[in-house]
């Protein structure tokens, strides 16, 4: 899997997404222009001492993601999506973009990938979900439709253990 964020806005969600894609062995691509700076204290806070760890990729704008990406399964994470995220089939080397906070994917960049658009359900009087969350919510879904290949099972508890 491959998580895209076109133009985000704030570090400390760029952080919590980077530590994300850190822990289950997903690049992050960011398109810019970036509302922050990538050697802030703030995104670093955020992805704690993992960000060093991540595959990261840098684009200047939407079109040089899509050409050096050729051929890429893209899906289009927005609120205004009639297929939920959960009606889907996601590839092992499919993208997944978010957009910004404050104005998500561009309409111009929705229009015409109208198959490839889904969303996360919720109740009518919210706008959005935090980004962070967001990523995490549509990620691990891709995950697991994947069987998650290759993590390892982990269920050892540091100072005990596990009664039978």
């Amino acid at each position: 899997m491959n998580i895209v964020l076109h133009q985000p806005e704030i570090a400390l969600n760029t952080g919590n997404i980077g530590r994300t894609c850190v822990a289950t062995g997903t690049p992050l691509h960011l398109i810019e222009p970036l509302g922050f700076r990538l050697d802030e204290k703030q995104i670093k806070r955020a992805g704690l001492d993992y960000w060093e760890h991540l595959q990261l990729n840098t684009y200047i704008n939407y079109t040089d993601f899509l050409s050096r990406n050729p051929g890429a399964k893209i899906w289009y994470a927005t609120t205004k999506a009639e297929q939920c995220y959960t009606d889907v089939s996601f590839g092992p080397d499919d993208f997944i973009m978010f957009g910004k906070e404050s104005a998500g994917i561009p309409e111009e960049i929705l229009v015409d990938n109208k198959d490839n658009c889904i969303r996360i359900p919720m109740l009518s009087q919210i706008r959005s979900l935090n980004l962070a969350n967001s990523v995490a919510i549509v990620l691990y879904e891709a995950l697991r439709q994947q069987d998650f290949a290759g993590f390892e099972g982990h269920g050892h508890l540091h100072r005990l253990e596990w009664k039978d």
